[in-house]
Formats: C-alpha cells, structure tokens, sequence
C-alpha cells in the first residue's frame, strides 16, 4: 500500500527465484490510459528485471477496470501462464460507483486466483484524486504495476 511511509518500488527480493522460464499475462484497463500505461511499464520493467524474457510476457487490454476479472480469468485458463498482473485505476467520483467497482474487481480476482491455482495480482490503483492516482503510477510513491509485478514474482517463488 502507497503511503507517505512507503514507497512501491520497495519490496524484499531476497526470496525470489528464476523467472528465466516463466510466463506472465498482464491485463490493463484502457481507462486513464496516462496512468495505465505507466503502471503497464512500470511491471514489464520489473519483470525484465527479474530476468522474464520478453517474449513470456503477454500484454492485453480491457475496457476498463471492471474488465479486469474476466481478462485475468481468460489469461489465466492458459496452461502456459504462469501468473497473470491486472492493473487499472479507479478514481472516486461523484457517485459510488468505485466502491462497487473496487469491491467486484477484488473479489473477481481473488477468485480467479483460487480457481486457477495461480498468483493473480492486484495492480488496481484505487484513490480519490487523478493526482493521487499519478503519485502512485511513477511519482513520489512509486509505481503500482511495480508492485504488482513483484508480487507475482513473490508468489511464484514461494
């Protein structure tokens, strides 16, 4: 989580095993395109970081970040996908409809993750303001897809 005490970018590496071999799916909302794809490049570098050959990363876009869900399961289904990335943004409005949003994208996702056996990660970036949004997709806290990223490399080396 972005705070004022944390940043995205830093997570424990000292876990991880080789993702040389492995395959990720990466499934980004098309919605505030500005932040999604900033959070999109943000986990293609860390995955290449963490030596995934660029040819195992396959990138897809939904609509929106309602989307994500049926994107990751999808992707997921893959027995050539080793873990799936969602990333999108929500950004409160004047209505609830994040609430409702967040809530169907977390829970979507966690059960695709259980169903597939899988690491689904959770690179949704829910916040109030468009600048909240911005700080956490490459400004002062970091960059959600980061973090997403590392958490499926996390979970595949556990």
């Amino acid at each position: 989580m972005a705070t004022a005490l944390k940043n995205l970018n830093e997570y424990s590496k000292n876990s991880f095993a080789d993702m040389s071999e492995k395959r990720f799916g990466i499934v980004v909302a098309e919605w505030h395109t500005e932040i999604t794809n900033a959070l999109s490049n943000g986990a293609i570098e860390t995955l290449l970081k963490h030596g995934v050959q660029r040819e195992n990363i396959y990138l897809n876009t939904v609509p929106g970040s309602f989307e994500l869900t049926l994107g990751a399961q999808l992707i997921a289904q893959s027995e050539e996908i080793d873990a799936v990335i969602c990333l999108g943004v929500v950004i409160k409005g004047d209505t609830k409809h994040d609430d409702y949003i967040n809530h169907a994208v977390a829970q979507g996702l966690t059960t695709v993750s259980l169903k597939y056996n899988k690491p689904v990660s959770f690179g949704l970036v829910t916040t109030n303001d468009l600048q909240q949004a911005l700080d956490r997709a490459g400004g002062k806290h970091g960059n959600k897809g980061t973090e997403a990223a590392a958490a499926a490399i996390h979970m595949l080396s556990f």
